[in-house]
């Protein structure tokens, strides 16, 4: 049996962020396709402290965000001092794939169904690659079997005794190609959606009852997304997700299925997206708006009007960007070809931090406007009083649908449990 240290690097929330942490999704999806004679021992650095002394027999080291980085670089020379060999994959490793091979003693890129023993053998024979390239590769779809959640401490993803959720996706790749997102270069142009039925033996080996589904966007093939829906239906499940197609009859089975609340994307003033908002709310799905702020079309003026647009038109929650051009989108190859980008530090790519010259006005107002936002929005009703009421939602269809688990401290907290208490009071 051979032994396998993947850790996950901390990275620094913004202030205007929600301080709770999720379990990440990643690294135990890549735990998954490892062959059954690894043994898996999974830190997240962002909930507990890295033992480098543990016993193991080489580290793989996961990063999603940008922010993560150089974090990860730290952790890899630690170990390496030790005499460890270190991988490293994930989202960011395909972003700054050139930079983290100079920290690596491998890196692998793109998706890793079906090509962990390959890995794994070259390793066990001195023969471990510089580069595992299979970004234009995809593996099957139908490879993709349930994660690694066993992996996680849940004790240490409780936030103030309440439950947060399991993350889960259904697809990969993205037929769309939106300007500041990396999303068609990491899966591909295409949707692959998973089989249905996979992905509900998946969704049936998650104990919690409360999930965000990381897809990129469901709304990519009717045909699937209403086969998807109506077959989550009997799980009872209450959900997170980007977003869904704006149709009457998909709404109605999300509602059904347990759409909690959705990701809409606010780009502008129009009534479309005052309808859009409308519709989820009359099938009973909250919104959580996002925000994306520094784009070249938007002038201060126009800033300033979406966001007294966003109290006008009954947002649950909103979520406020700056833009990052992150390497690999078209915004980031934009800014570089105009000698805009003024700030290189991968710590600073975190969405809320302005790292380049916006075509109408300074970075410096540019970052002003972006924390008037945060305030703004929320100056009436915190964020936390906010998310508050989207969990006494969700804590009620659980306990209608006989699928509530009294968490420790859930109904006793200070900031959740009197009002809570309260309204589950009313169903008895």
């Amino acid at each position: 049996m051979m032994k396998c240290k993947l850790i996950y690097p901390k990275w620094n929330k913004l202030p205007g962020q929600t301080t709770f942490n999720l379990p990440p999704h990643g690294p135990v999806v890549f735990a998954a396709t490892l062959p059954e004679y690894v043994a898996v021992s999974f830190t997240d650095e962002n909930v507990e402290d890295i033992d480098f002394d543990e016993e193991c027999d080489f580290v793989a080291i996961s990063m999603m965000l940008s922010t993560q980085v150089k974090r990860g670089y730290k952790i890899a020379q630690e170990f390496q001092k030790r005499g460890k060999q270190v991988i490293f994959g994930g989202i960011s490793t395909m972003l700054h794939a050139e930079e983290t091979m100079q920290y690596a003693d491998s890196i692998f890129l793109g998706e890793s169904e079906g090509r962990m023993e390959a890995v794994i053998n070259d390793w066990k024979t001195g023969r471990l690659k510089k580069v595992y390239n299979f970004m234009n590769n995809h593996p099957d779809i139908e490879l993709v079997g349930p994660a690694r959640r066993d992996l996680y401490k849940r004790d240490l993803y409780n936030h103030k005794g309440v439950q947060m959720v399991d993350l889960f996706h259904a697809s990969r790749g993205c037929r769309f190609s939106c300007y500041p997102c990396a999303v068609s270069y990491l899966g591909g142009r295409k949707f692959r959606p998973r089989p249905v039925h996979k992905a509900i033996e998946e969704l049936e080996t998650i104990d919690n009852n409360r999930l965000f589904i990381v897809d990129n966007s469901l709304a990519q093939d009717k045909k699937w997304e209403e086969e998807l829906f109506r077959a989550m239906i009997p799980l009872k499940k209450q959900w997170i997700s980007h977003t869904i197609d704006d149709d009457p009859k998909i709404l109605d089975l999300a509602a059904q299925a347990g759409a909690w609340y959705v990701y809409q994307a606010v780009f502008d003033t129009s009534d479309y997206i005052k309808e859009r908002i409308k519709r989820y709310h009359d099938h009973g799905i909250g919104v959580e708006g996002t925000i994306l702020l520094g784009l070249d079309n938007q002038t201060e003026s126009d800033i300033l009007r979406l966001i007294d647009f966003l109290l006008e038109i009954d947002l649950d929650l909103a979520e406020f960007t700056v833009l990052s051009p992150f390497p690999h989108t078209k915004a980031y190859n934009d800014l570089i070809r105009q000698n805009r980008i003024f700030d290189h530090d991968w710590d600073h790519y975190n969405a809320g931090q302005v790292v380049y010259y916006p075509k109408h006005i300074s970075p410096e107002r540019l970052q002003e406007l972006y924390e008037y936002a945060w305030k703004s929005f929320y100056q009436d009703e915190s964020q936390e009083e906010k998310m508050f009421k989207l969990f006494t939602t969700v804590m009620l269809r659980e306990m209608e649908k006989g699928t509530y688990v009294p968490r420790k401290r859930e109904l006793v907290n200070k900031s959740f449990g009197k009002e809570v208490v309260r309204n589950i009071s009313k169903i008895g």
